[in-house]
């Protein structure tokens, strides 16, 4: 359990440039806090005691703004950043090494039974208020930009951005957790900027010559 403990310290020393030393993770991150409930609920509810365990989770959620089910199954150096609003349900599924920013909700899509909330494979990061809906998975290495929303199955290696969320870029796969928002490709703007620059050059075609 200590070893634990110490290994999810580690992981927010190294995702987090504000952290500034063990004991003031261990303290002040309410995200941190949230895990270890977790933990704790994932625990109990395991144990076969899925009412306490639901009051576990339901009191981290009061304290830390994050809720996560207890019945959700989430890998080893897990990192919530900022973690206030953020939702994970109960069939979710999270590899090791996964990052996710503030408001970002793991939910379904509806009314459905059985698995019915994304599986996000080893170190997948996800941006500040985005949304990953329902059965889906996404795969290892994968980054999803600020606000996008994600309805459908993401290949390994995939930056997605958007609504509806679409792959805009394939790279190889690495392990760094930085999602640089500034530099994710827009690619409504770049077809805008394409569709902007036709225009011009039909516009030029269209016009009369003056005459000399």
């Amino acid at each position: 359990m200590f070893d634990l403990i110490r290994e999810d310290i580690r992981s927010v020393l190294k995702s987090d440039p504000a952290a500034k030393n063990g004991l003031q993770v261990a303290l002040l991150y309410s995200g941190l806090h949230a895990i270890w409930a977790y933990r704790v609920a994932h625990s109990l509810h395991m144990a076969g005691f899925p009412f306490v365990a639901r009051a576990v989770s339901q009191t981290a959620r009061w304290l830390t703004g994050v809720e996560i089910h207890p019945a959700a199954r989430i890998g080893r150096r897990f990192f919530i950043d900022h973690g206030m609003g953020v939702i994970i349900g109960e069939t979710a599924i999270l590899g090791e090494d996964v990052l996710l920013y503030q408001g970002v909700t793991l939910g379904g899509t509806g009314n459905e039974t059985g698995k019915r909330h994304p599986t996000l494979a080893n170190r997948v990061v996800v941006g500040a208020g985005a949304k990953v809906l329902g059965n889906i998975h996404i795969g290892t290495d994968t980054r999803i930009g600020a606000n996008s929303v994600v309805l459908f199955d993401v290949p390994d290696n995939s930056t997605v951005v958007g609504i509806p969320g679409k792959v805009v870029r394939r790279r190889k796969g690495d392990v760094n957790q930085v999602l640089a928002h500034h530099k994710l490709p827009d690619p409504t703007m770049d077809e805008l900027v394409r569709l902007s620059r036709r225009l011009d050059a039909l516009e030029k075609r269209a016009a009369p010559k003056r005459k000399r």
